[in-house]
């Protein structure tokens, strides 16, 4: 399948870890998705996706994209020398199972997405955009950071989109409960929000960290990479809810047309 939308839609075409070939032609028609490998090659990781906030954000990823090419030379510089090696390593990564180089290739790539964002004239503020409380995207990296520093070997890979949310990915479910126990610890909810509309997705993440209701977060210590050198805040409320999932399949042709949510003439929302 070629392009016709953004990266993210193209890479979204098949399940499991997927490659986009940027291509040559003009016309986009070798910008193309490739499966590396499916959903069942890496199913030891959990993902948790902190949503900061929900609202439309002030540049679209197509604008900000196209001011980027336009004034950053950050970006110029990371489209001929960084991202071809950096690709290669990540397919050998995820190939090999690696996770601590795929920690670290990820968290770079991402810090130096936001990084063409501010070389960018004007700069594009995806990260801290105003309209989510205490640069909630900040103080989970730095969350992270501290976690990986102190266990001495990545335990956990932060990458944030064109938005102000965060994707984590534990590298098993041991660590995605340590992780949850840390996300609802810093970022409770408030005392009259359900639990089930806070944790949504998989609900075996919550069963794994022993969090079965708001007396459970609220009955969370400290982790232990923090106790002893800085204050323990708490930021109730400034995250708006966590998704938990798993490396999932693409999508799949249904016996019963019915039941698809797309038409099947055009593959359009019906």
């Amino acid at each position: 399948m070629y392009r016709q939308g953004s990266g993210s839609a193209c890479r979204s075409l098949y399940g499991g870890f997927v490659k986009w070939v940027m291509g040559k032609d003009a016309n986009g028609s070798d910008s193309v998705a490739v499966q590396l490998a499916d959903e069942k090659h890496w199913d030891d990781l959990v993902i948790i996706i902190a949503v900061a906030s929900s609202r439309q954000k002030e540049t679209s990823s197509t604008t900000g994209m196209h001011e980027s090419v336009e004034t950053s030379t950050l970006l110029q510089h990371r489209s001929k020398e960084v991202v071809p090696k950096r690709v290669l390593q990540m397919e050998e990564a995820i190939r090999n199972r690696d996770f601590p180089s795929f920690a670290q290739l990820t968290c770079a790539d991402s810090n130096q997405f936001h990084a063409v964002c501010l070389d960018t004239y004007p700069p594009i503020f995806y990260m801290n955009d105003t309209s989510h409380r205490q640069q909630v995207c900040f103080r989970i990296i730095n969350y992270i950071e501290k976690w990986n520093r102190y266990e001495g070997t990545p335990q956990v890979a932060y990458t944030c989109d064109a938005g102000p949310n965060v994707v984590l990915i534990a590298r098993n479910r041991k660590v995605a409960a340590l992780l949850l126990q840390r996300l609802l610890f810093y970022f409770p909810p408030h005392p009259d929000t359900e639990l089930d509309s806070y944790v949504q997705g998989n609900k075996s993440a919550l069963q794994d960290a022993g969090i079965e209701a708001i007396e459970d977060v609220e009955a969370l210590q400290p982790p232990p990479e923090i106790k002893d050198s800085i204050p323990s805040q708490k930021y109730e409320g400034d995250v708006s809810y966590f998704i938990c999932t798993r490396p999932g399949r693409g999508p799949v042709l249904l016996a019963d047309e019915n039941l698809a949510l797309l038409l099947p003439t055009t593959g359009m929302l019906k």
